[in-house]
């Protein structure tokens, strides 16, 4: 990953963060963090567009919904509790497994 993509993301969540607690009428991520319900929908109207954009619309219109399926993403994982740390520990236990078979190990 590159260290722009890193350092935007580090002051995107921390911004997430900040909006904790903040009114929510006057805030949209506070109003994420407030419903996680809404943050899971919204996160996944952002997904459909990014895939959208990989089939139909091009290079630009992809990093556009990948900005805005990223952002969301944070702000449910803030809205849900799940720290950024845990979702690395997740990614960490799966380094140099294969795919096929990380998932054949996962519980029924």
């Amino acid at each position: 990953m590159s260290q722009r993509l890193t350092a935007v993301l580090e002051r995107l969540a921390a911004t997430v963060q900040a909006r904790k607690g903040g009114d929510p009428s006057v805030s949209y991520t506070a109003k994420l963090l407030n419903d996680p319900a809404l943050a899971a929908k919204k996160l996944g109207e952002e997904a459909v567009e990014t895939v959208i954009a990989a089939v139909a619309q091009g290079p630009d219109a992809l990093a556009a919904e990948s900005a805005d399926l990223l952002y969301h993403w944070l702000a449910l994982m803030a809205a849900s509790g799940v720290s950024l740390d845990a979702v690395a520990e997740k990614l960490e236990a799966r380094e140099g497994i294969s795919g096929i078979a990380e998932k054949a190990a996962r519980p029924k």
